[in-house]
């Protein structure tokens, strides 16, 4: 059977067959975004590495050591022996109340000529106040147990690598002298200084730093009364974490943002004084960076208060989003070229169905080589014109006028334009694709009403009846 001599059945079968092999080069696109994301979290982490990680941060600690006797029994020679020693161990007291003050100045770096990061240095001081306990009975801990003159002070920070050369801490108006690390065999990253408490009065901590990091800044709020203030020239932040702060405590414009944080330990569920380590910031790899947003957790599971200064719209992900409407062009173009063939008599081949649909998945390579350069929506802009451009003027030479070529530019328009929109209305775009499915399925069904889809078009058969007339 020719090309021309196909019932309508066969034709739309043939259509569908083109339509369903383009899946395979539309998820090879589909895999290079993946991989051009790989690359670009690569390029980022490796701008981090010389620079600093995503930072996160927690309140000082005062730790005090003190000493238990502990007794054990032993079997000598057919006897039981009794053995005392001293051991060893922490009393880790949390402020009452503490007020850290954060102004972070964030800046894009860029690795090569597509891939970038943000970066920051950020201006850390707060004050908090410490006092001595009154429940150490209920913890098994007495005062002459306490060994004060060996106290030290906590102050954790998940990548040292930022810290710069001012970074000061002042108890009770006396400077302390900073070391690396959380102290004697302490896990976790951070400083520590030694304070000798002896006299067990309150003890206010001074202390500033400046950070470098990337990407994102967390706070772990630890103690009866904690503040923390953030201020910023960066105009689209994501918090997210397990605290938020509340509509009145923040405010975002296009000069940047300010917000405050307000955490007592009634919301954290933690007492104020343990003889167990807290948990200490580990900054783990962003869960999600989709849309702007940011999750961050500490590898203790703490909860955060968190700040994500990161693009508002992740261009690969805005890429892949348009290719998962891919096959609903390929489905409206297709249809449109179909509804032309059988009911208007133009004939299109399965080639032509074939270079279309290739035209219609190199706007997605396009719009993601130009997205690297120049940004989603002007890419999207210059990719689609091109490609509309050119299958209206191929359209024009399969369907043999530029009237039917103009309807065929005139539907892509319309979806281009409608995908859009789409990718910038997320909550209603499923409602918008769903509605377009169902005018386009309702406009099918009226156009083919009359065919007989087990049979020759409508031409063929006038063509057959002509020519068995009696001459």
């Amino acid at each position: 059977m020719s090309e021309k001599d196909r019932s309508p059945g066969i034709k739309l079968l043939l259509a569908g067959l083109v339509g369903f092999a383009l899946i395979v080069p539309l998820a090879m696109v589909y895999f290079l975004v993946d991989d051009r994301q790989h690359q670009a979290r690569i390029a980022q982490s490796s701008i981090e590495s010389g620079w600093a990680g995503s930072q996160v941060l927690a309140g000082p600690v005062l730790v005090v050591p003190y000493v238990q006797n502990s007794q054990t029994t032993e079997v000598v020679d057919g006897r039981s022996v009794t053995r005392s020693s001293e051991v060893r161990k922490r009393l880790y007291i949390s402020p009452d109340s503490q007020s850290i003050a954060t102004n972070v100045d964030p800046e894009k770096r860029t690795r090569g000529v597509i891939y970038q990061t943000v970066v920051y240095n950020a201006q850390v001081s707060g004050e908090a106040q410490f006092t001595m306990p009154d429940d150490l009975v209920g913890l098994g801990v007495s005062p002459d147990q306490l060994r004060l003159d060996e106290a030290f002070i906590q102050l954790p920070i998940s990548d040292t690598k930022g810290l710069q050369t001012d970074a000061a801490l002042r108890a009770s108006g006396e400077a302390l002298s900073l070391q690396p690390g959380l102290g004697p065999n302490s896990a976790g990253s951070g400083v520590h200084a030694f304070l000798d408490w002896s006299d067990s009065e309150t003890v206010s901590l001074e202390f500033s730093y400046s950070l470098r990091g990337s990407t994102a800044l967390s706070f772990v709020p630890r103690g009866k009364d904690t503040e923390w203030s953030v201020t910023s020239s960066w105009p689209h932040p994501s918090f997210t974490g397990g605290f938020l702060p509340g509509d009145e405590d923040r405010e975002v414009s296009a000069d940047g943002f300010r917000a405050k944080w307000s955490i007592s330990n009634l919301a954290l569920g933690e007492s104020l004084v343990s003889t167990s380590p807290p948990a200490f910031p580990t900054y783990m790899e962003p869960v999600d960076v989709e849309y702007g947003r940011i999750t961050t957790e500490a590898e203790t599971g703490s909860s955060l208060a968190s700040i994500g200064f990161v693009e508002p719209v992740d261009l690969y992900k805005q890429v892949e989003r348009s290719l998962k409407y891919g096959f609903l062009f390929i489905g409206f173009t297709f249809l449109a070229f179909l509804m032309f063939d059988i009911v208007a008599g133009a004939r299109v081949a399965s080639a032509e169905y074939l270079l279309t649909g290739a035209g219609l998945i190199l706007f997605f390579v396009m719009l993601l080589a130009f997205a690297e350069l120049l940004g989603f929506a002007l890419a999207y802009a210059l990719s689609s014109v091109a490609v509309i451009g050119l299958l209206t003027a191929y359209s024009a030479a399969i369907l043999k006028t530029w009237k039917r070529a103009g309807v065929i530019g005139g539907i892509l328009l319309g979806l281009y334009a409608v995908l859009y929109v789409l990718l910038n209305l997320e909550a209603w775009s499923l409602v918008i694709g769903s509605v377009m499915l169902f005018a386009a399925l309702a406009g099918v069904m009226y156009a083919t009403r009359n065919i007989d889809w087990g049979g020759l078009t409508s031409t063929i058969i006038n063509e057959d009846k002509e020519s068995a007339a009696p001459g």
